[in-house]
């Protein structure tokens, strides 16, 4: 079996092994691939691996012996899956591997503006402490999460590991789902309304799609606290950028902890760059070490499955 790996540089910097897929044909690993050069890479390869190339219709149309399309990703909008089933193809993602990284990383940034993490050690960094005289230095006022209202809006995996956590922080939880029979009891389901209502804090862990692209926008955000912390680790295209952009600069809410964005990596004239109580990380809740090898396991046991005629994980049924 040929396999082609079009951007092993998205899950291994040479920190994790790529050995248990290599291992398993023969195998062309290239770090970074352009979308101009997808086709020719994967040349008669029978199967790819990669995680936002874009795998077109015309990539399958070019590589007759495309017949496995695997994903370093749990999300799958750079394949089209239909083009795939046209031509006998079966795409499998990962999905679950990142839950217990995405709900760190969420709860990462809402302590870090609850407790003011980023702005104490500025002070501190800058001498406010060392000159002051007192043993506490207290000046900027911080918040305990126990009492406060999280809105979290999806409730797959990582939506319910959230709902643990924050009920372990004694907070009431709000969910909005397109499914809400399957809300537990860490939970209760409600409309988007009393979500953006309520919430003292408003987390996005649903998919993008047609029906949540720019979901938080200009008119959902007139609903929400002018205390609100918004946090965003699941897609950028779920947040209208430049509406939220005048909601931080006007002060309409509080702020904003933001781990994706619509166009990546972020460009120069990115609306959300630089704006008022604004915290952006590079699209890293997904990437600890550990969440990476369990990426790549799960990645490699695809590929086996396949291979012994019983794929799993399959997109496109």
């Amino acid at each position: 079996m040929k396999i082609v790996i079009l951007d092993s540089e998205t899950v291994s910097r040479n920190d994790v092994s790529l050995d248990c897929i290599t291992g398993l044909g023969e195998c062309s690993v290239y770090g970074f691939t352009p979308n101009s050069e997808i086709a020719e890479k994967i040349g008669d390869a029978d199967a790819v691996i990669c995680n936002k190339c874009l795998i077109t219709e015309e990539v399958f149309s070019k590589c007759p012996n495309l017949k496995y399309v695997g994903l370093f990703a749990t999300g799958y909008n750079n394949v089209d899956t239909e083009a795939a089933t046209r031509h006998g193809a079966v795409v499998c993602n990962v999905p679950a591997y990142s839950t217990n990284s995405v709900a760190q990383h969420t709860f990462a940034l809402i302590l870090n503006h609850f407790n003011k993490i980023r702005e104490y050690a500025d002070e501190v960094d800058n001498g406010a402490w060392v000159n002051y005289k007192l043993f506490s230095y207290f000046g900027i006022p911080t918040f305990e999460l126990e009492g406060m209202t999280i809105g979290i809006i999806g409730y797959g995996d990582i939506g319910k590991k959230v709902a643990q956590i924050a009920k372990a922080f004694g907070m009431n939880v709000l969910v909005y789902t397109r499914t809400p029979a399957r809300v537990d009891e860490n939970a209760k389901a409600c409309s988007l309304d009393e979500l953006l209502e309520n919430s003292d804090v408003i987390t996005l862990h649903c998919p993008l799609t047609e029906q949540t692209r720019e979901l938080i926008n200009k008119d959902t955000i007139a609903k929400m606290k002018k205390t609100v912390y918004l946090v965003n680790t699941s897609r950028g295209g779920v947040v209208n950028e430049k509406d939220l952009e005048d909601a931080l600069n006007s002060e309409r809410i509080a702020g904003a902890g933001i781990d994706v964005l619509t166009l990546e990596p972020m460009q120069e004239d990115c609306a959300l760059r630089g704006c008022k109580n604004c915290t952006i990380t590079p699209h890293i809740a997904w990437a600890p070490k550990q969440t990476r090898e369990r990426l790549l396991t799960i990645v490699a046991d695809n590929i086996k499955h396949y291979i012994d005629g019983n794929p799993q994980n399959v997109v496109n049924k």
